[in-house]
């Protein structure tokens, strides 16, 4: 197995597993999460260097801000669609080589844009939707590293991948702040600018915002190409894995990842504004780590917890307190511009990122036992070649829906800082926006409870 394409991948076999498997699987493993690591700080980039715009020369309106922090989502959303399916077709190793290393045109292009304060909004647009190139590797990097781990190990493994890949989110909100206030690369980044603060004048390098990311990016794209693996066995077209399109729990799933996924990311790329907008005495950038690496954090705990108790009854209870938690962020908001209490709001945004970590955790959890049992069921429990076909059959499916739930998860990172956009915009709070959300995670407790959690569901998970 010593090759870059291994021919024969039975992780479900014991003797297998044990006599060499496990060893390659968590090779491909921590090689992948420091990549997908990098391509959540690229994505998340715009959450915290837009809060330092205007120390750097360019003054937009809020409206505007919330606009560069929403569209490396969205266009890393629909991007994901495509990467989804895409593993199966060239394979993990070169397609986690080659997405990684694409991440060198947003790093490079905010690097340069930014040395210039006359650069224009349109040019900061478009190179916020570049920067959802980042965003799309979580579906091909969720989908290869599935392939690699038996059912029974699927849930801690994929939350390490996406838990540890997520703190890329907390990473970035971390470092910016640093690399931004000094000159790290001296005269190779360019010139800095200045700005009053206190009474003196302080130097700011906007620049560096992306180009501290450019020799990581490259060490872990040749990390990718050296050191990870193909699956001969994973390999599948386009047409094979639309099957998903016509398979009931990929739609649900859907549903349920945006409630998880879609907070964590969407709340990550808000909640900066958020808190300017919200207490304009807070420096933002000093908390707006916290709360990622909280989400981070748990998002194993969740795979691993689901692993022992079962996915939905994890995910059912996670919705339940995600409810609960907003609802306390709405209690220590200002109400009319006035009043609020931050360190309530800040530990309560933290609790209800923990929850979302859990969450994601959970779900993707599910659904590789979702359609492991959808496929066992239809094979006879007697046919050996039949229950090894199912497992193969599932794999190449469960791969595809955990792509595809992450890229329509993804949206929620573009709805949500619009929503907090649009309801300060209308009403000049942001309550009506999170009652939104209160509306939606009901629906998915509601969901979880009748599809997979209740007694006697169709699809005990």
């Amino acid at each position: 197995m010593s090759n870059q394409v291994l021919t024969i991948w039975r992780p479900e076999d014991p003797s297998f597993w044990n006599a060499g498997g496990s060893t390659v699987a968590n090779r491909n493993l921590w090689i992948s999460i420091p990549a997908l690591m990098l391509a959540f700080a690229v994505w998340s980039l715009w959450s915290v260097t837009v809060v330092n715009l205007d120390k750097g020369g360019f003054h937009f309106s809020k409206n505007q801000l919330f606009w560069l922090t929403a569209l490396p989502a969205l266009s890393g959303a629909t991007l994901r669609i495509f990467y989804s399916f895409l593993v199966p077709i060239f394979g993990g190793r070169r397609f986690t080589a080659f997405s990684t290393a694409t991440l060198l045109i947003p790093a490079l292009g905010i690097g340069f844009a930014l040395r210039d304060p006359s650069t224009s909004y349109p040019t900061l647009l478009v190179l916020a939707l570049l920067c959802g190139l980042g965003g799309a590797n979580f579906s091909s990097s969720m989908a290869n590293i599935s392939f690699f781990f038996p059912k029974a190990k699927k849930g801690l493994a994929t939350g390490l991948n996406a838990g540890l890949g997520n703190l890329g989110v907390s990473l970035v909100q971390f470092v910016t702040p640093l690399v931004i206030a000094s000159a790290v690369f001296g005269s190779l980044a360019g010139d800095g600018g200045t700005y009053p603060a206190d009474g003196a004048e302080r130097g700011i390098w906007l620049q560096n915002a992306g180009f501290i990311w450019v020799p990581f990016i490259v060490v872990a794209s040749l990390a990718a190409w050296f050191g990870m693996n193909d699956i001969a066995d994973a390999k599948a077209s386009f047409a094979e894995q639309a099957v998903i399109f016509r398979r009931k729990h990929n739609w649900l799933m859907c549903w349920l990842y945006v409630g998880t996924f879609g907070s964590f990311i969407g709340f990550s790329a808000g909640f900066a504004l958020l808190t300017k907008s919200q207490f304009p005495a807070v420096d933002p950038t000093a908390y707006a780590f916290l709360g990622p690496l909280a989400g981070a954090v748990t998002r194993p705990v969740g795979g691993w917890i689901s692993d022992k108790l079962g996915g939905a009854r994890v995910t059912l209870y996670t919705f339940v307190a995600m409810t609960a938690a907003v609802f306390a962020v709405i209690h220590f908001l200002p109400e009319g511009g006035a009043g609020g209490n931050f360190n309530g709001f800040l530990a309560t945004f933290i609790v209800l990122f923990a929850l979302t970590g859990i969450g994601n955790g959970s779900t993707f959890r599910m659904i590789p036992v979702i359609f492991m049992t959808e496929h066992q069921r239809k094979a006879r429990a007697d046919d050996s070649a039949a229950q090894r076909r199912a497992q193969q059959e599932a794999g190449k499916e469960s791969a595809a829906v955990l792509g595809f739930a992450g890229a329509v998860g993804a949206y929620g990172g573009f709805f949500i800082p619009r929503t907090f956009g649009t309801a300060i915009d209308m009403t000049g709070s942001a309550v009506p926006a999170l009652y939104a959300f209160v509306a939606f995670y009901v629906s998915c407790v509601a969901m979880t409870w009748f599809c997979y959690a209740r007694r006697n569901a169709d699809m005990p998970c």
